[in-house]
């Protein structure tokens, strides 16, 4: 992910294939325009170009602008757009995905509709969460009692790292305040981790509320996906912004947290990991004979057998298949 202040211009040999286009830009305190085929960020330092083809989904920040024109181009070229806070920490809203095809939201939808498929993902969470833990065979049951086991170690591990007290995990849904400073920075670290996900869900298209162990709510699948690095990014940065004081620890915490995701890659490695769990190659977005995906709109019918022919022909007298 990048900032308009780190990003130079692009030039046309870095221009990258519709497929591979899962780069996130970052964008604040700005005004984006359009300048030909280009966004462009004018900011006090001046302006910065960057092709509208190289862009997976463009993050909007804190103090940015965008005009009619600039949203025209990103929206002609496919590209993600969504409101979110001081780097992407929180998510506001979103534009259209990243992809003009259905093939991950298919893929998601198909492993959470069948019982079996949805556990096996599931599994594969925990595994992803807690590597070296074998899940094999596990209930449902089994998964939260380990999700439990391994949350308590990690809360120990990190106050003693830390030297930040800790007794008990304790959330407040109506008084965050009411909390102590570790427990403050432990739910301010979370509403972050959602922010990330769901910035990361909406720009690849896939649906918000279809979650394999989060369930009944519209963002559980955001939930599930911003487990997945609790006890290795948030619950550290949490603990480090109690260490530090007590006062302000929420804004603290979600600094850290801030830069963390941005120095390590957070969003572009959240990406790899839902295709990977879904099982999803591409293939489904894959329109031409030489195997290269298309950047075109591709509308198929379903027919029987789950063949899936062209759009925009008329069958009334072929068989098809």
């Amino acid at each position: 992910m990048t900032t308009v202040g780190r990003r130079g211009a692009s030039t046309p040999r870095e221009l990258t294939r519709v497929g591979d286009r899962l780069s996130f830009v970052y964008l604040e305190r700005c005004t984006v325009h359009r300048d030909s085929n280009a966004i462009t960020a004018e900011d006090v330092d001046g302006v910065t170009h960057i092709p509208s083809a190289t862009i997976g989904t463009l993050l909007l920040g804190p103090g940015t602008r965008v005009t009619h024109q600039a949203m025209a181009l990103l929206g002609e070229s496919g590209t993600g757009v969504a409101w979110v806070g001081e780097h992407g920490v929180r998510y506001y809203a979103g534009g259209r995905a990243l992809t003009r095809s259905s093939g991950l939201i298919e893929a998601q939808a198909t492993a959470w509709a069948n019982r079996r498929t949805r556990l096996e993902v599931a599994r594969a969470m925990y595994r992803l969460r807690f590597p070296g833990e074998d899940t094999t065979g596990r209930t449902r049951q089994d998964l939260l009692g380990m999700e439990g086991r391994r949350l308590k170690e990690c809360y120990k591990r990190e106050s003693l790292r830390t030297g930040v007290p800790w007794r008990r995990r304790e959330y407040h849904r109506e008084d965050f305040a009411a909390g102590d400073a570790p427990n403050q920075a432990v739910t301010a670290a979370a509403q972050c981790m959602y922010g990330v996900s769901h910035s990361v869900v909406a720009a690849l298209g896939c649906s918000p509320g279809l979650g394999f162990v989060h369930s009944g709510h519209e963002r559980s699948f955001v939930m599930d996906v911003a487990d997945f690095y609790k006890t290795e990014v948030a619950i550290p940065a949490a603990f480090d912004a109690a260490a530090e004081g007590t006062e302000d620890v929420a804004a603290r915490t979600r600094r850290m947290l801030r830069d963390r995701i941005n120095h390590t890659g957070l969003l572009d490695r959240c990406v790899r990991d839902i295709r990977d769990l879904l099982g999803y190659d591409g293939t489904r977005d894959t329109a031409q004979a030489d195997g290269t995906p298309s950047d075109r709109d591709r509308v198929t019918l379903q027919s029987d057998g789950d063949v899936h022919v062209e759009g925009g022909r008329n069958y009334g007298d072929e068989i098809i298949w």
